[in-house]
């Protein structure tokens, strides 16, 4: 039987960094006041030369590297944003260009927002497991900082740059265990980008808690596993209070949290490959063990993966 698993993890974050005590001076707003509604300390934004695509490229060269590949081995790429470079060509294809592969292996984006990665990842491992690809990048990568809205103090002060990326390869034991995948367009109202981000915050937070324990519990009941058998849950890295309400309804104590929203802010589908990276690098994540990421995003589209490392 085919499984896929995870080979190398890679991030990338810009080096423009803005504090709260910045945004104190851009915005009608404060430190306490951001930090104790969503956590964030500070976050990365893109230089004005940096596109998403190039974001990726770091990432994905890290990644590539960790899993000591060629990046000519990869035979599928898959990059997960809702800020691309343009409107088309897709990110995917133009990172391709970018990491110099010619063996014409496909190449395309997910828009399922900070649910992307998510998405991006079951969408690699079923490619792995029906034969068509052995060697997958997924990328989660967003320049949101030219989507904030800087008269909408609630929301311009959540976000940030980045890019994660994971090199996903076929392999003959378990490695990403299962998926649970849902969307639902009917709360689509509640987060939007027409071009500028706007949400009704109180909304989201009683969504978010409510879908990402329900499909986390999900997975597990389908597995026959609780969450006492998971070892590190690494969320989507929105708001601290989410991840402390949805570890307590999981009784997952919060030791067992990857947690890197204080110093990165919402980074959206870069999120979780960026909190993945920094939990492997740092040796917290470790062989053997059972890992668990969850990600909400708008849409509404949600879902959680369960990965053996």
């Amino acid at each position: 039987m085919i499984y896929s698993k995870i080979i190398g993890t890679g991030s990338y974050l810009p080096a423009k960094v803005l504090t709260n005590y910045d945004l104190e001076k851009m915005v009608d707003t404060t430190h306490d006041w951001i930090f104790s509604r969503s956590g964030i300390v500070e976050r990365h934004f893109a230089a004005e030369n940096e596109l998403t695509s190039d974001l990726a490229l770091q990432a994905s060269l890290k990644a590539i590297e960790a899993a000591g590949i060629s990046a000519d081995e990869i035979d599928l790429i898959i990059v997960a944003t809702t800020s691309s470079d343009m409107s088309f060509p897709g990110t995917a294809c133009i990172l391709q260009d970018k990491l110099g592969i010619k063996n014409g292996a496909p190449a395309f984006d997910i828009q399922a927002v900070c649910g992307g990665f998510v998405y991006a990842l079951n969408t690699a491992d079923l490619y792995i497991r029906g034969g068509q690809a052995k060697t997958v990048l997924v990328v989660g990568a967003e320049t949101l900082s030219r989507m904030l809205d800087w008269n909408d103090r609630t929301t311009c002060v959540l976000f940030g740059d980045g890019a994660g990326a994971v090199v996903v390869r076929a392999s003959d034991t378990p490695g990403i265990v299962a998926a649970k995948l849902h969307a639902d367009g009917r709360h689509r109202n509640m987060l939007t980008a027409d071009p500028l981000i706007s949400m009704d915050g109180q909304a989201v937070f009683k969504f978010a808690v409510k879908v990402l324990s329900d499909v986390v519990e999900e997975l597990l009941e389908d597995e026959k596993m609780t969450g006492a058998d998971i070892n590190w849950l690494v969320p989507h890295q929105a708001n601290i209070r989410i991840i402390e309400a949805t570890a307590k309804k999981l009784g997952l104590k919060m030791d067992n949290v990857v947690l890197t929203v204080a110093l990165h802010g919402n980074t959206s589908a870069a999120s979780i490959p960026l909190a993945l990276d920094t939990a492997v690098r740092d040796g917290r994540i470790q062989p053997g063990q059972n890992i668990l990421i969850e990600a909400v995003g708008g849409g509404f589209t949600w879902g959680a993966v369960l990965i053996k490392w």
